[in-house]
């Protein structure tokens, strides 16, 4: 009992010596607050309480925080010195309460208010599971007011913001977004005096991005349905295809030569064939394996209804195809095949989307829809504005004046061509000319791209914009250049690969196929990684819609829930700079 109460004696008077020295300065610092300082960020800084910063700041509590003003920083006895908690935020009456808005983010509150995202959870345990619209949470009271005295947030659209992650300095930072330490300064200044923290949310360049990807300003990791595989999967794939073999004359090799070397049925069978078998070996790497059935469908409603009554799908988990709308409309009325996942694979034309139906293709209507919206929100009503529409676009030209009913026609002549006296009459030196063309025939989409980019000098700008991309934009006599200079704008369901910037996949499918992947290629290739990983992942498609997007070569995915049928809804927003395309935030 004795030796206790003096163990006691010892523990308490060690208690009080600790205590004292913790309590005592040894020294004092100078600190002059900068602007856009915060009582938070100050403390964080020199590693000290609040209340031992108002203790020797004794004006602080009479007037607040002010630019310019010299503080006394405690300096305390380093061996006694507590390492705060990370993060740890005290709640006082530097706190003050805010509602959250709609739409809004922990990351962009922790940015507009100048802390990390740990520490704004660290104020508020409760937000992080996520946050409520009109939810009240606390902020630090001096980040508000400075926000208050400014016109705009701090939080700004033109850039792009990256979250720190752990263990994650500037070198690491650099090689994954490509931005160096001097950008970094130079946007977010209290990197020079906080350092790089945990959470911390920087402000980058717009076009910084590296292979991550931009959800609502925030770059983040793209989602790898492939990085996600942990064991072997086995699944058994129908592939309906139009090679219309029995056309073909094996006799005659020139004519055979001669057909296989035209854009035609054959062709673009088998260059989705070629996708399709890179793809099942590529996942063959990975512990995943698919059990083939092709079919000849030799496009003919008569052949697909052979094949369905006289081959057995009962083991399918998915079928591919026909290519043809018609066709994969006949395939997708058989009731024996009712339950089975039909994907939809090439065609921009829309499909019934009847029972189990997969239209992979982002449809026609709705990309359309996204570019509206987008032109909505960009475009002044104020600009110039041009529509050049052709005659079997009437319906969207509607769509577009009920945007901008101020908007001036500029009609092509009969032969799908511009007057160039016409279109320097209409184009201004005054006011940016934003034109909107809508048409599918080449020859008027050459012309005008043409006639425009002639318009482009230091006085007079033009921009070109289009609701809907379509083929006849493939075409390799169009200019890149004219189509740079003027900053072609538009929303489409795939993002070309760099020219002669061959990738891993590419100099696969060379060292496989003896050539480059063409388009159809490498949309076989990316549907078939998507569709078989999402079968891995959920074991059942019918839950496709609960994946988030999906990135492969060129397409992306996304699917949405239309009754007991499903659309991809993936898109890109691409303008054309220079001889590149770049994608835009949406």
């Amino acid at each position: 009992m004795k030796k206790n109460k003096i163990l006691f004696l010892v523990l308490l008077l060690s208690g009080i010596l600790f205590s004292s020295a913790q309590h005592t300065p040894v020294n004092f610092l100078s600190h002059k607050v900068k602007k856009k300082e915060t009582i938070f960020g100050i403390t964080r800084k020199y590693n000290i309480t609040e209340t031992q910063l108002y203790e020797y700041n004794l004006l602080l509590k009479k007037v607040g925080l002010r630019k310019r003003m010299v503080l006394r920083i405690p300096v305390y006895p380093e061996v006694v010195v507590e390492k705060l908690p990370e993060p740890t935020v005290e709640v006082d009456q530097n706190t003050q309460a805010y509602i959250v808005k709609p739409k809004e983010t922990k990351w962009r509150i922790a940015y507009n208010f100048q802390m990390t995202i740990p520490q704004l959870e660290a104020l508020n345990p409760e937000i992080i599971k996520g946050l409520k619209v009109g939810q009240e949470i606390r902020v630090p009271f001096m980040a508000t007011r400075i926000e208050s005295e400014t016109e705009e947030p701090s939080w700004d659209s033109n850039y792009n913001y990256y979250k720190v992650l752990p263990k994650e300095g500037y070198f690491r930072i650099e090689k994954k977004i490509g931005v160096s330490r001097k950008v970094l300064d130079s946007l977010n200044p209290n990197l020079l005096e906080l350092g790089l923290q945990v959470g911390m949310i920087l402000r980058v360049p717009g076009e910084a991005r590296g292979e991550l990807k931009i959800q609502d300003d925030l770059l983040v990791a793209r989602l790898s349905l492939l990085d996600s595989l942990k064991e072997a999967h086995e699944m058994e794939l129908a592939l309906l295809l139009p090679f219309k073999a029995n056309a073909i004359e094996y006799d005659s090799i020139d004519d055979t030569r001669r057909l296989l070397q035209s854009r035609n049925l054959h062709t673009i069978s088998t260059d989705f064939y070629s996708g399709v078998l890179l793809a099942i070996d590529t996942l063959s790497h990975y512990g995943v394996s698919v059990d083939l059935n092709v079919f000849d469908t030799q496009n003919s409603i008569a052949k697909v209804n052979e094949i369905v009554n006289n081959e057995d799908f009962s083991k399918t988990d998915a079928i591919i195809g026909p290519l043809i709308p018609s066709n994969f409309d006949y395939l997708s009325t058989k009731p024996q095949l009712r339950k089975i996942p039909k994907v939809a694979p090439l065609s921009t034309n829309p499909v019934a989307l009847r029972e189990a139906v997969y239209q992979s293709v982002s449809p026609k209507k709705f990309l359309r829809k996204k570019m509206l919206e987008y032109l909505d929100r960009t475009l002044s009503r104020e600009d110039n504005i041009v529509l050049v529409v052709d005659s079997l676009n009437r319906p969207v030209e509607k769509e577009l004046l009920k945007l901008f009913p101020k908007a001036t026609i500029l009609r092509p002549e009969k032969s799908n061509y511009l007057l160039p006296d016409l279109v320097d009459s209409l184009l201004v030196d005054s006011l940016p000319n934003n034109v909107i063309i809508e048409s599918q025939d080449f020859s008027l989409i050459s012309s005008a791209s043409s006639q425009m980019s002639a318009q482009q000098s230091e006085s007079r700008m033009v921009q070109l914009f289009t609701t809907y991309r379509g083929n006849a934009y493939e075409n390799p006599n169009l200019s890149l250049k004219q189509l740079g200079d003027l900053k072609f704008t538009y929303t489409t369901d795939r993002l070309p690969l760099k020219l002669g910037e061959y990738n891993h996949f590419q100099n696969q499918y060379i060292n496989s196929f003896g050539k480059p992947p063409n388009r159809t290629a490498i949309r076989a290739y990316d549907l078939t990684m998507d569709l078989i990983l999402r079968k891995a992942y959920l074991s059942n498609l019918k839950s496709v819609y609960k994946i988030g997007e999906t990135d492969y070569q060129e397409h992306r995915f996304l699917y949405r829930k239309q009754d007991k049928s499903f659309e991809n809804t993936g898109y890109f927003l691409l303008q054309h700079k220079d001889y590149k395309i770049i994608e835009l935030k949406k």
